[in-house]
């Protein structure tokens, strides 16, 4: 049953463009490899420093006005846990940290099946403790750092936010987590109707969950969604596609989040599918960044 009658026709010419290429241990090299067209961006305004930090390399983009006390945005990448790059959004960063005037670190976690849970949400957590470290140099107030992720950077976001909870070190103001990758099981009975089709489908989830578990349990700090407890954690925006293999682990997550207390925004778009607000001009992707960037003012403060 094709779901492909319920794209929003603005978001077809996305699909087209980019053909399916299923995730294995046989594609994973050619995936990693894969350049994807990058929109022109203004990189003026906003200065990058790489930071090597242990095992991993933190970017640090920074308005070029100098502030007393930045907001700061921790970035977290995404890519099924097993692709992406820090680098490969920059072209969202440098506009971002210039629209808000707020700090972005983003974080290169090191990668699944190679390095498997819990190594990328430890790293995530290193870079986490060096921004905190650093929020003076920085010039950035440690009371308004938040984190923010997409697909697996999403889960990874999520993750991180109970684990700065439970050790108690790092709190973090806000979790903004688009189509978080949240649950191992999402999949493994195989596909949902009128649900991951598109762009990231079950057998892709079912790779890449067994890349980073690697044969072990999925705990909390693998997979949000199987934490018991959700008080405690920071206020959370959630963005998803209705036709996103993640559409229903989602809304339940946000669901959850409401029951224990959590301020929790959620939207969720009509025809969409995984990544759709990378779509230059369809209005649908239009609003979500726009829906995206308002809820990183309110939790900013900007």
């Amino acid at each position: 049953m094709s779901s492909r009658h319920l794209v929003d026709p603005q978001l077809l010419a996305m699909l087209d463009a980019y053909p399916a290429m299923p995730l294995d241990e046989t594609t994973l090299p050619l995936l990693r490899a894969r350049q994807f067209p990058v929109p022109s961006f203004d990189p003026s305004g906003v200065t990058l420093e790489q930071v090597r930090h242990g095992d991993i390399l933190l970017h640090v983009y920074l308005p070029a006005e100098p502030r007393a006390a930045r907001s700061c945005i921790y970035h977290i990448h995404g890519g099924g846990y097993v692709t992406g790059s820090a680098a490969s959004v920059e072209f969202r960063h440098r506009p971002l940290a210039r629209a808000l005037g707020c700090a972005i670190v983003s974080v290169d976690y090191r990668l699944a099946p190679e390095h498997c849970h819990p190594i990328p949400v430890e790293d995530c957590y290193a870079g986490l403790a060096w921004l905190f470290a650093n929020a003076g140099r920085l010039c950035v107030d440690d009371r308004r750092i938040g984190v923010m992720g997409e697909s697996a950077g999403g889960g990874l976001a999520a993750a991180l936010a109970l684990l700065a909870r439970d050790r108690g070190e790092y709190p973090l103001a806000f979790q903004h987590l688009t189509y978080p990758m949240l649950d191992d099981q999402t999949g493994e009975a195989g596909p949902l109707p009128f649900a991951g089709e598109f762009m990231w489908t079950a057998a892709d989830n079912r790779f890449a969950w067994h890349a980073l578990l690697g044969g072990q349990a999925a705990d909390a700090y693998a997979a949000p969604c199987r934490a018991a407890d959700l008080t405690g954690l920071p206020p959370a925006f959630i963005a998803t596609g209705a036709l996103d293999l993640f559409a229903v682990e989602d809304i339940d997550y946000a669901r959850r989040l409401i029951a224990a207390g959590v301020p929790t925004e959620l939207r969720v778009y009509p025809g969409a599918f995984h990544g759709f607000d990378f779509a230059p001009d369809a209005a649908v992707a239009a609003s979500a960044r726009h829906d995206a960037r308002n809820a990183l003012k309110r939790m900013l403060g900007v």
